[in-house]
């Protein structure tokens, strides 16, 4: 569990120097820099895409720090690597492919198999 432990702490680490890096790399990114001299509508739409990607980057990655500091205080209380749905222990492989996971492989795989059900393609 200790390996776990040390995971967990690694990626927070890591994660945290990535958000504030790409933080630091979006304040600096200014629309001129991106679009460039020529500032006609296709260089607006790379600019827009550029800016949404870093922004959708950023997202994630703060989801994902958030998923490693509720896995380091369920550690520290003494409640890792149990199913929030069905409490049973979460098998050691997939914790340390994933040390956040909060589900087992069965409530996991029945959770996206519900939530894949209401999505449907829209315009």
């Amino acid at each position: 569990m200790e390996q776990l432990r040390t995971a967990l702490a690694r990626r927070h680490a890591e994660l945290a120097r990535d958000i504030r890096e790409d933080l630091k790399a979006t304040g600096s990114e200014r629309y001129a820099d991106l679009a460039g001299e020529v500032n006609d509508s296709g260089d607006e739409s790379v600019a827009d895409q550029m800016v949404d990607l870093n922004a959708a980057m950023i997202e994630r990655e703060l989801g994902e720090l958030k998923a490693v500091e509720a896995a380091r205080k369920r550690f520290d209380d003494g409640e890792y690597g149990e199913c929030i749905d069905c409490g049973v222990d979460i098998p050691f492989a997939r914790l340390f492919a994933y040390p956040a996971a909060t589900r087992c492989i069965a409530c996991q795989s029945q959770r996206e198999r519900t939530y894949a059900q209401g999505r449907s393609a829209s315009l």
